[in-house]
């Protein structure tokens, strides 16, 4: 069998992980043992963070909508218990949107569920 030389792919796998440390801190962006180890972590947190995203979305519409139904004398627990009741099938996701940039329709709704 020939002999056969990996330098270049060495050089090139090498290369693709510093290239994906750019902007890291201290040896984590040079030195490449340093650098793996970052990559690896950066995209276990990436992966891990991209659910934790819609959570914490989710907990915002929560605080927003809460918020809104306050000022209008009704708590968040009650005001979604209403909407359950009432068959009013809109997601935390709108109502916290109406309730920011449309608080008259949110006011009708909220007078609906009361």
């Amino acid at each position: 069998m020939p002999r056969v030389k990996r330098g270049v792919q060495h050089a090139k796998r090498r290369a693709n992980v510093l290239k994906k440390t750019k902007g890291f801190e201290g040896g984590r962006k040079s030195k490449i043992k340093l650098a793996r180890t970052a990559v690896n972590k950066a995209g276990a947190y990436a992966y891990r963070d991209r659910r934790v995203k819609k959570r914490t979305a989710r907990a915002l519409w929560q605080i927003q909508i809460g918020a809104a139904t306050r000022e209008l004398g009704v708590s968040y627990s009650k005001f979604i218990d209403g909407l359950k009741k009432a068959n009013i099938e809109l997601d935390r996701k709108v109502l916290a949107e109406m309730a920011e940039n449309q608080p008259q329709i949110f006011a009708k709704i909220v007078e609906k569920v009361k």
